[in-house]
């Protein structure tokens, strides 16, 4: 007796918790999903390839036949970088690069009251660049500091500087225009003012303009300024002495802060970079080798430097890390951090072979395109290396041998050939494949001309480019707690295009709505300010493949959250994103549908767009059953008990995040949920079984 007790006990209880899990589950009109950001990357496979190839060859785009029209003829004259890894420049930062970065103007100066101290003559040559200067100094100060009344001073300033013809100066103001930042908010003025700075030779008013080109399909307008910044890229990659990688860090996941990818973003301050570091300093050859591709590469925060990525490179294949050898033969080849020396990276290279390390055959095959280190060029000798290293699937040997196609060096000229390496490159995200790409896309080389994949590329290469370090200045500047000065420099890359700094100055606008780091049209930012301007950075986000700036956007309407509550365009947002193959975007269309919120109430619609987050997403499978049987009831019991309490529960805690952190997550309401769940559980079988007491018997079979 006792024992059927105790199993009707743990029955009972194990539907408590059954329908407590339940519970918890069902809440949520949304499902959790994870962030995806959908750079444009080419992903043509060799049949997608051949198509275009017989395309362009039906449209007579190309024609071995006929003398090449003049913009052909430009291909490979004066590309002397793009076929150049070990390219004779010299080392100089990022910024001078882009000579219209802020940080030129804030770093690398010494006060003029020094200088004329050390009777050093003074470093500024006009009154505008004097202005500029000071400008951009009171500017980030405001920022930093939260002084709207320092942000005044900067403006007067920079306008004295643009009225003398500063280009950077122009480039500035047009920036504070385009946001609304101590100026009243203009797009009109905003353009102008980067029509004067660019024809200036501002840079980043060029990425401005081009991108406001791109965001109108404007290709034709696009293409031109992409081409040119994509140039400038590329010079970057081999030119510059600090690293030119642009990481893209999220400051959030959902609506929560991304703490992971930040704390890896500290570069020698994050503590598994000094644990790897340690184990390195312990005689860890593994690590040993991994602390030197940091320095080499300038991962997670890290600033690169050849010197110290070569030093342990070296005491890594003292200990037997052999992998590091070919990049030592770079590090000697490119004279980055070292003396160069062709003759030593030579024999890095084939040390790298002996040991089976296949890439080394692409470093090779550069020393005999440049004739150093070797006994003379020879293109037929770096062909054959280039062709090895390719059939070894390194993405420097399929490009490089697209490079002697597309020249006809060592081999005969084939546009054709050259285009198909440079794919495959691509699909291993090679900057100057895509490069070499959007050029023959652009110019209808070898393949199809098509202006709008050009744009594309090229857009994707310029943003490698010197105009990144917006983006580690911001992070950097967000890591120190300089909010103010992270959110102005988010805005600024944002401006120019990069979806990562506009998610990132909107999810800053959002989640600081208390502190005064927003300088608005005049004073701080007044609360429509805010989210108009967090709201453009979101939608900006979601036109370029964010999903999750898309779902911000639908919150925002749903919820009512900075606006009025609008269904219709809390639809429109979630369908943005289900464009994207976003699970939560179907799950929330389904959810809209089922309960008739904005779109018209159709179960049939609703148990599709449920199914098609599954199919989008597998990890949503539990949490779609569920709403599935929730429609299920609703479609065949409604009024019922159940479907009241499913009416119910959103308005209690819309979203499973608040759900799990408001109540699942207190130690308090742990006991409180269980006993709520088990006396709903209680009284639906006491209803069922009142029901089944009042049904009349079935008829009984006869005896």
């Amino acid at each position: 007796m006792h024992r059927r007790l105790a199993r009707r006990s743990q029955r009972k209880w194990f539907i408590c918790v059954q329908f407590a899990f339940l519970l918890i589950a069902i809440v949520p009109p949304l499902v959790s999903a994870r962030r995806h950001q959908r750079k444009f990357v080419l992903v043509y496979n060799d049949q997608e390839a051949k198509r275009l190839i017989h395309e362009a060859r039906d449209t007579e785009s190309l024609s071995s036949s006929s003398p090449p029209r003049s913009d052909e003829s430009s291909i490979g004259k004066n590309d002397s970088q793009d076929d150049d890894e070990f390219a004779d420049t010299e080392d100089s930062p990022l910024e001078d690069l882009d000579p219209g970065s802020w940080k030129t103007v804030t770093e690398g100066y010494v006060e003029d009251e020094d200088r004329s101290k050390e009777g050093v003559q003074n470093p500024f040559e006009t009154v505008g660049e004097a202005a500029y200067t000071a400008g951009v100094r009171k500017m980030l100060d405001a920022t930093s500091l939260g002084d709207p009344d320092n942000l005044v001073e900067s403006i007067a300033l920079l306008r004295k500087a643009a009225l003398e013809g500063h280009a950077h100066a122009q480039s500035t103001i047009a920036f504070l225009y385009k946001n609304g930042i101590g100026v009243e908010h203009s797009d009109a003025k905003a353009f102008l003012y980067h029509s004067f700075a660019a024809d200036g030779g501002n840079y980043q008013s060029k990425f401005a303009l081009a991108y406001n080109y791109f965001r109108q399909q404007m290709n034709d307008k696009a293409v031109q300024l992409y081409a040119e910044l994509a140039g400038i890229a590329v010079t970057s990659f081999s030119a510059a002495s600090d690293s030119p990688l642009v990481e893209h860090v999220a400051l959030n996941d959902g609506l929560e802060e991304n703490k992971d990818d930040l704390r890896r973003s500290r570069g020698e301050d994050d503590d598994d970079f000094q644990i790897l570091e340690y184990q390195a300093r312990k005689g860890n050859a593994k690590a040993m080798s991994q602390v030197g591709y940091f320095y080499y590469s300038g991962l997670r925060g890290v600033r690169r430097d050849d010197a110290k990525a070569l030093e342990w490179f070296l005491k890594a294949i003292e200990k037997g890390e052999l992998d590091a050898m070919e990049f030592v033969g770079e590090i000697y080849a490119k004279g980055h951090g070292v003396e160069r020396n062709y003759t030593k990276a030579l024999e890095w290279f084939k040390a790298a072979l002996r040991n089976e390390r296949f890439s080394a055959y692409n470093g090779i095959g550069y020393l005999y395109v440049k004739g150093f280190g070797v006994e003379k060029r020879n293109y037929t000798m770096a062909r054959d290396f280039f062709k090895r290293a390719a059939d070894n699937n390194d993405p420097d040997g399929h490009y490089n041998l697209g490079v002697l196609y597309l020249k006809g060096k060592g081999v005969e000229k084939n546009l054709e050939a050259a285009s198909k390496c440079f794919v495959v490159a691509a699909n291993a995200r090679h900057p100057k494949a895509y490069y070499q790409l959007a050029k023959l896309f652009q110019k209808g080389l070898g393949v199809k001309k098509d202006l709008a994949i050009a744009t594309h590329l090229y857009k994707t290469v310029a943003e490698g480019g010197p105009w990144g370090s917006l983006m580690r200045w911001a992070l950097s500047s967000y890591l120190k707690g300089e909010i103010g000065k992270a959110l102005l420099l988010y805005s600024r890359a944002a401006e120019l295009g990069y979806e990562i700094a506009q998610s990132n100055a909107a999810w800053i606008l959002e989640k600081y709505q208390e502190d005064e780091y927003c300088l608005g049209e005049s004073g701080f930012c007044k609360t429509g300010e805010r989210y108009r301007r967090a709201h453009t950075f979101w939608w900006h986000a979601s036109e370029q493949g964010n999903d999750d700036a898309a779902l911000l956007i639908g919150d925002a309407y749903y919820y009512g959250r900075g606006t009025e509550r609008d269904l219709e365009r809390a639809a429109s947002a979630y369908n943005h994103a289900r464009l994207q193959q976003n699970a939560q975007a179907y799950f929330n269309l389904g959810y809209m549908h089922e309960h008739g919120e904005g779109l018209p109430l159709d179960f049939h619609l609703a148990k599709r767009y449920y199914d098609e987050a599954v199919r989008a997403d597998p990890s949503a499978a539990l949490p779609v059953y569920l709403a599935l049987t929730g429609l299920w009831l609703r479609q065949h019991h409604q009024g019922s008990f159940l479907v009241k309490i499913l009416d119910d529960a959103p308005q209690i805690f819309p979203r499973v995040g608040d759900w799990v952190r408001k109540v699942v997550l207190d130690e308090g309401n742990i006991t409180l949920a269980t006993l709520f769940s088990c006396l709903l559980t209680v009284l639906y079988l006491r209803r069922r079984r009142m029901a089944a007491q009042a049904a009349p018997l079935p008829p009984q079979p006869a005896a």
